[in-house]
């Protein structure tokens, strides 16, 4: 799971990067609302981390340009604005949650874990699917394709989950990584490459001309 942090103190910043990190998240962080919001807007992330009082531009001016633009990851706030205005305030412009400072890392690990699972069961898939003239069972793991069966590799089943779950979206290679492989894996884009061919061989009618499983130039793959 990959957690960007927009936040102008430095002490704080280390802090949750370090936390995030020791607990396996990947993580990038902005010092500033208008990085922020670029970094935001041009890779892809689980969760942001949101400082209200920032430099160039404020916590709720990121928050809604974020949702304008149809970001649609959770936004976890972080202030030491303690009124109830400011935290609907906060909410109103589009943040799914709001931690007052100071707060305890705990509590924060626990917030974090509780959005990404909501996240999670947003992207819920069924358990059968068909694909073309083929039908996935993720509960017995297995593909079938006129009337023949076959079980399916661990990653394979975890590729086609994650693209069923953001059908339409465009998944980066990164993404892939993060989500299949894990945090403490270090396979390469081409192995992600290496699967999405095999994937095609799979479910396409012709895997050089896919119509399922396409590829979004630059930036990774799409399912449709």
């Amino acid at each position: 799971m990959r957690i960007l942090i927009i936040e102008d103190e430095l002490p704080m910043r280390t802090a949750l990067l370090e936390t995030l990190k020791g607990e396996g998240y990947r993580t990038q962080a902005a010092s500033d609302g208008v990085t922020g919001l670029e970094l935001a807007c041009s890779e892809p992330f689980d969760l942001i981390l949101l400082d209200v009082m920032m430099p160039r531009l404020d916590g709720y001016a990121v928050c809604r340009a974020l949702r304008q633009r149809g970001r649609e990851m959770p936004v976890l706030m972080l202030t030491a604005k303690s009124l109830v205005d400011d935290r609907v305030a906060g909410l109103d412009c589009g943040a799914d949650d709001y931690l007052v400072k100071p707060f305890s890392l705990r509590e924060l690990l626990a917030r974090v874990r509780a959005l990404l699972r909501r996240q999670e069961r947003h992207h819920a898939v069924p358990d059968q699917v068909t694909l073309g003239r083929s039908l996935l069972n993720f509960a017995t793991g297995t593909l079938t394709r006129d009337g023949a069966s076959q079980e399916l590799p661990a990653k394979e089943l975890g590729m086609l989950r994650l693209l069923i779950a953001r059908r339409g979206e465009t998944i980066t290679r990164e993404t892939f990584l993060d989500v299949v492989w894990g945090y403490h894996a270090f396979p390469s884009n081409r192995t992600v490459d290496n699967f999405i061919a095999t994937l095609r061989s799979r479910i396409e009618e012709d895997p050089s001309r896919p119509q399922l499983l396409l590829t979004v130039r630059g930036e990774g793959y799409r399912l449709v």
